[in-house]
């Protein structure tokens, strides 16, 4: 995994190994979890994630449900948003999303990146590529987050 110095600093990680290790621990019972999503590069401009294609992503015709693609896409926008705020005193949430299926995928990986159309200070909106093991897209998707202030 590629980790920004500045998102180590942040998150109190002396490495990758350690952060890649307390993201781990931290999304082992989540849907993160679950669906086998695993960080690729973390950057304040660029998080890439992947997450195997199979059974548990399919939809019964045996092919990836939209619904995984979107949750995948979700899942990058939502970390790329947490990488760039202070996570003592905000949370990111999702405010909408959209997506665009372009063709289906039977087997093998998704991988998703997430580039940044705006980054405010209680708004982020990311552009979000889903590309298959050859790089041909699967599925294109905007979601928009919302930084809120914890409690």
């Amino acid at each position: 995994m590629i980790v920004a110095k500045e998102i180590l600093q942040l998150y109190g990680a002396e490495n990758e190994e350690v952060f890649a290790e307390q993201i781990k621990l931290r999304n082992e019972q989540t849907l993160i979890g679950t669906l086998d999503m695993e960080y690729v590069e973390l950057t304040p401009d660029r998080v890439v994630m992947t997450m195997p294609v199979g059974p548990k992503t399919w939809q019964p015709a045996g092919i990836l449900h939209g619904g995984a693609s979107v949750a995948l896409a979700e899942t990058a926008a939502t970390i790329a948003t947490a990488i760039n705020i202070d996570p003592t005193k905000f949370n990111p949430v999702g405010m909408e999303i959209n997506a665009n299926h372009i063709r289906s995928l039977t087997d093998g990986a998704i991988t998703a990146t997430a580039t940044p159309l705006h980054k405010g200070r209680t708004t982020m909106v990311w552009d979000i590529k889903l590309t298959d093991e050859h790089e041909k897209l699967i599925c294109i998707s905007r979601c928009t987050m919302a930084v809120i202030p914890k409690r």
